[in-house]
Parts: structure tokens; C-alpha cells; sequence
């Protein structure tokens, strides 16, 4: 099974510097056009998809429904485990104060620093147990198809660690995720070759 995965384009929080996770505040003028950017990025690819699978939250659902509609596909099918991870008491927080918050159980990259255990948050281990399940829910359906899911940051990436089987530490520090970029997750593509494209990020 090939897995092509798209973040979702800016919303609200993203624009602002906020911590989302399970909030469901609404695209972003810039997020709209980045969706639209996406979706006509991957018609360029001319890669035909067996189906298409969104998160519940509002910012990925409407990405993935720009996306369907550039591609002629049905409406996208609603996974609840691609929802994004709960953030527990980080979520609404300004970015700027995970490590003030959060310190010294964090990790930190040029672009995000993930905070690992506040209250209430679910654990990368836990998401990396979820997005297990949910390939194996999919290899099930469609074996030797391609499948495109539209989700989030954190869970994109342990999507991208189950399926490689890689350490879940290791993919926080790999590469960035923004916003309205898709990875091909693929037998014959290398984790480390896992960009279709990037595009241009807004975010503060």
C-alpha cells in the first residue's frame, strides 16, 4: 500500500502562533490557498487514488474536500485516527512557552519543539499505537493501492514512523511537516526521500 499524506493547510491557531491540537478553528485565507496549492500539485502527479481519508477536525476535513473536488474523487471518508494529538493542557498555549511550560521534557528542532509529557497529553508513544492501527486498518482494504490521508503534524509524522518502522524520536528531528505539504509513503521510496513537495509556510 502506497500512503500519501497531506498536512492540512494554515488555520487559525497556525496563523497565530497557538498550540491547536483537538481545537477546531477554521482555515486561514493563506491555508484555503494553500489547499488549493496542494491540490493542484498533486493533479500534476496524475497519481490515481484508490481513496481518500481525512481527520474529523475542520481544518483537515476542508483541505481534504478542496483536494477531492481538484481530482474528481468522492468526498473524503472521515478516520478518527488521523485526528491530531491531544495536546492535554498545552493546548491554546502559545508556541512561544513550550519550553518555559515543558522544560527539560522536550525536543527541539530548528522549526517545532515538541513537549513530550504535560497533563493530559496524549504521548508520542500513544499516537505511534494509534497509527499502527490505522495502517493495518487500511492495508486491509487497500493492499497494493494508493491511498491519500489528510491529517495533521504530529500524527502525520508517526504515521510516517509506523510505516517505516522508525523510532519515534528519530522522526520529530528528521524533517518538517508544514502546512499543505504531502509525503509519499511507499515500498519503493526510501524514508529519507519522502517529500512530493513543499510549499511556501506563513506561520509565525
Amino acid at each position: 500500500m502506497n500512503i500519501y499524506l497531506v498536512r492540512h493547510g494554515q488555520n487559525e491557531d497556525n496563523a497565530e502562533g497557538l498550540l491547536n491540537g483537538l481545537r477546531d478553528r477554521p482555515l486561514t485565507a493563506i491555508g484555503l490557498e494553500q489547499a488549493r496549492e496542494a491540490a493542484k500539485n498533486i493533479a500534476a502527479t496524475g497519481i490515481v487514488f484508490d481513496a481518500v481519508y481525512t481527520s474529523p477536525l475542520v481544518r483537515a476535513k476542508k483541505t481534504a474536500e478542496i483536494i477531492a473536488v481538484r481530482l474528481g474523487l468522492p468526498a473524503p471518508t472521515v478516520l478518527a485516527d488521523l485526528v491530531e494529538r491531544d495536546f492535554g493542557v498545552m493546548t491554546g498555549v502559545p508556541q512561544s512557552e513550550i519550553a518555559q511550560r515543558c522544560s527539560p521534557d522536550i525536543i527541539e528542532t530548528p522549526t517545532v519543539t515538541y513537549f513530550l509529557t504535560p497533563e493530559g497529553a496524549e504521548t508520542f508513544p500513544q499516537v505511534l499505537t494509534r497509527s499502527q492501527r490505522l495502517l493495518a486498518q487500511l492495508s486491509a482494504h487497500h493492499d497494493k493501492k494508493n491511498v491519500l490521508l489528510v491529517a495533521h503534524s504530529d500524527v502525520g509524522k508517526m504515521i510516517y514512523a509506523a510505516y517505516y518502522g522508525l523510532p519515534w524520536k528519530d522522526v520529530l528531528t528528521q524533517f518538517h511537516f508544514g502546512n499543505s505539504e504531502m509525503l509519499r509513503l511507499s515500498p519503493d521510496s526510501p524514508a529519507s526521500d519522502a517529500h512530493v513537495f513543499q510549499i511556501t509556510q506563513h506561520n509565525s
